[in-house]
């Protein structure tokens, strides 16, 4: 499961990274990493980008990014 497909609300723990370079380093550098726990505050109108609760501060991320990073329950 991808961090795309979790629904408004809902948990989950950072599993893997699966992005390139760049993308994979800025994703690093916002505190989501590997056993990093993530809540999905709200999605915007048109889907993109989404809202995340991450570390105590909230941050948005595009919904290409979020689906290059594995999450489980």
């Amino acid at each position: 499961m991808t961090l795309a497909e979790v629904p408004i609300g809902g948990e989950c723990t950072v599993v893997k990274l699966t992005g390139d370079g760049a993308v994979k380093r800025r994703i690093m550098d916002m505190g989501i990493t590997r056993g990093t726990r993530v809540t999905v505050i709200k999605v915007a109108p048109l889907g993109d980008p989404l809202e995340l609760a991450v570390r105590g501060y909230e941050l948005s991320l595009r919904k290409a990014d979020a689906a290059t990073i594995e999450v489980s329950q």
